[in-house]
């Protein structure tokens, strides 16, 4: 669907399934109810996420073609695919895993090659459309010349892009996602790699996908980041509207409260108000030294949520986003991703999430209407 010039969506990713049938399934299960709820009278834009398996076996001329034939009875469109998770997203362990394979592994090349592919012969005519990817690598894999075999890998796949375009007319944005902890986690180090490895990477094809929980989650500030963005003429691809848990002051009930936000399948990095970083939240409440004014945690949860419990989350930081891309669309694909569902402690998950996929976006078009 569009709204103000940019296409608005949500990540299903948010859905479990890794295989393609898995993934047709969630997308006539949710999808289907969803766009009933907040376009029933437009097209829908979906948000696809695929993992490798699911791209492999989606890649068959007959499941592209029953694939086409469906959006187009339904009403649908893709114009993104999150190309993030590579293996298993959910029901088992993640954390740190869910980077592998990175930039400096040629695997992540061939995925993305292929996710581009898929997309391409996807889009409607005359939409751009964006693959969203990590960024770069998680930082204990950082290697001294990582920058160098990052950098040569995203060259291999603009150029891809670029033939992709030149031989179907249709254009796909590599969006290389910040997030706390990896070798990429602001927007400085984002507009540092693009004015060195990357300056002779096709800006057309090669931007920044901009999440607005990792954004707050880092202390960013909406407006500077979108601006340091820019006028470094780099595409804001994708943004990725998403809260994170916000925690002021971190006291012994604090704590307590937010043992049950530990759990053991993502990777919930905690940045403090000091500049503190930690890996995970276990390891960040384990430390009875780490700075007690505000922490800021990455665990994405239901934007029309302004508190949680004790704690209020990043609304206001997402709020302050969508309020600049009223203003001035910085970007033109939003994706709703509120992907850890699943494992939001109960009292938080309570109603189908097909309605909470709904009252988020709900949420989101009040804003930008």
């Amino acid at each position: 669907m569009k709204v103000g010039g940019a296409h608005l969506t949500y990540c299903t990713n948010i859905h479990a399934g890794e295989s393609w049938d898995e993934v047709r399934a969630n997308l006539e299960r949710y999808v289907v109810r969803v766009k009933a709820r907040v376009a029933a009278k437009d097209h829908f834009g979906v948000g696809l996420r695929l993992s490798a398996r699911a791209a492999r076996e989606l890649s068959s001329p007959r499941e592209m073609s029953a694939l086409r034939r469906w959006l187009d009875r339904e009403g649908l469109y893709v114009f993104t695919i999150n190309a993030f998770p590579y293996g298993a997203f959910h029901g088992t362990r993640v954390k740190e895993d869910v980077y592998r394979p990175d930039w400096l592994e040629d695997d992540r090349v061939a995925y993305t090659e292929l996710c581009a592919d898929l997309l391409a012969t996807l889009l409607p005519a005359g939409v751009t459309g964006s693959v969203s990817t990590v960024p770069v690598c998680f930082h204990a894999r950082a290697c001294d010349d990582w920058r160098e075999q990052a950098a040569g890998r995203i060259a291999h796949a603009a150029r891809h892009l670029e033939q992709l375009e030149a031989r179907t007319g249709r254009r796909v944005v590599l969006a290389l996602e910040p997030e706390p902890r990896c070798v990429v986690e602001t927007i400085a180090q984002a507009v540092a790699l693009f004015e060195g490895p990357l300056a002779h990477v096709s800006r057309e094809h090669v931007g920044v996908c901009l999440d607005a929980c990792h954004a707050a989650v880092e202390f960013e500030d909406a407006r500077a980041a979108v601006d340091a963005l820019r006028g470094k003429g780099i595409a804001i691809a994708k943004a990725q509207l998403s809260c994170g848990l916000r925690i002021a002051p971190v006291d012994d009930a604090a704590r307590e409260a937010l043992a049950p936000f530990a759990e053991g399948v993502y990777l919930h990095q905690v940045v403090t108000r000091e500049g503190r970083r930690y890996d995970d939240l276990p390891d960040a409440l384990a430390d009875r030294a780490a700075p007690a004014d505000e922490w800021r945690v990455h665990f994405h949860v239901p934007i029309f949520r302004d508190a949680l419990g004790p704690f209020t989350g990043t609304q206001a930081w997402l709020a302050e986003l969508l309020a600049i891309q009223r203003a001035d669309a910085f970007t033109p694909h939003l994706e709703v991703e509120t992907y850890t569902w699943d494992v939001l402690p109960a009292e938080f998950r309570g109603e189908p999430v097909e309605d909470a996929i709904a009252r988020e976006l709900e949420w989101v078009l009040e804003r930008l209407r």
